[in-house]
């Protein structure tokens, strides 16, 4: 399909077009899930050509409809970036049907700068108002999940010090912390999964380490793929025996979640007393039991 433009306001623009998502979706008629994915590239250029087309292609694969945002970027500050996905989530919420898209299960999907983009989402926009004087103005902008990969989650002084400066200019220092995710985390941030290589020589693995503490410390469901080799941008793992797992985990992260809600034995499996049973049943060659 077509580029999305998400703004009435021509002058909208990011460092080549309008503000736009471009949908790409499962070739079925069927309704599906969806993923807002949000490239990278430091608040200062969007990285559409990696980890855009070919993030979504992959979740096209796993049965999500995706959608890839082209946001506005430095010189443009907060809350402008905010304000283009909050306006994208908006967008494919309203257009659901014409989308085929279940607006119970919208995620968002971002990378390095763009997964701060994305936490944002779930953490910061609370109190913006992306309006563009439609309907889609009275849609929600929260993700149901967030998948947050290799991302500049915390802003403090360890952490790489362009994307927070491209983000909130060259007083950045001093404001911060408020733009920090993982000092925002709280009791109603939604569900993350968290992807992250310990070999990252640009976005330190300890911004997954402390989000994911953070979601704990606020008893908020939260999965971490932390993988042993991998240089920042390591995409889809492509040709890896590790790394090529991670959309599929985030895969499994988003059914069980789902499951959750609808199974009231889900938590069971997840018990010492059940897994001894299925370990007793494996023994005497009866099948266990499977979701």
């Amino acid at each position: 399909m077509e580029k999305v433009y998400l703004w009435s306001d021509p002058e909208i623009r990011t460092q080549n077009d309008r503000v736009s998502i471009t949908p790409m979706l499962v070739d079925d008629d069927k309704i599906h899930p969806a993923v807002l994915v949000i490239p990278g590239g430091g608040y200062g250029v969007v990285c559409l050509s990696t980890e855009g087309f070919p993030i979504a292609g992959k979740f096209n694969e796993l049965g999500y409809h995706a959608f890839i945002l082209d946001y506005r970027t430095a010189p443009n500050r907060w809350p402008l970036p905010q304000l283009d996905a909050m306006r994208a989530m908006k967008v494919i919420r309203s257009n659901a049907q014409k989308f085929r898209v279940d607006p119970g299960q919208v995620a968002v999907c971002g990378f390095s700068a763009g997964a701060h983009l994305a936490g944002s989402l779930g953490i910061l926009c609370d109190e913006l108002a992306a309006v563009n004087g439609d309907e889609a103005d009275a849609f929600p902008h929260r993700p149901d999940v967030m998948i947050l990969c290799y991302g500049v989650l915390s802003f403090s002084e360890w952490n790489t010090q362009g994307t927070q400066m491209n983000l909130l200019g060259e007083n950045y220092r001093a404001i911060r912390h408020e733009y920090s995710l993982v000092e925002k985390v709280n009791s109603s941030t939604p569900p993350a999964f968290l992807m992250h290589t310990i070999c990252d020589q640009i976005v330190p693995y300890r911004n997954s380490l402390e989000f994911a503490d953070a979601m704990g410390r606020c008893k908020r469901p939260c999965e971490l793929a932390l993988y042993n080799w991998g240089d920042h941008g390591i995409l889809l793992g492509l040709n890896t025996l590790d790394v090529i797992s991670w959309p599929e985990r985030a895969h499994c992260f988003m059914q069980s979640l789902r499951l959750e809600q609808q199974d009231a034995q889900f938590l069971e499996r997840y018990t010492n007393s059940y897994q001894n049973q299925q370990n007793q049943l494996e023994k005497q060659g009866k099948c266990a039991e499977k979701p």
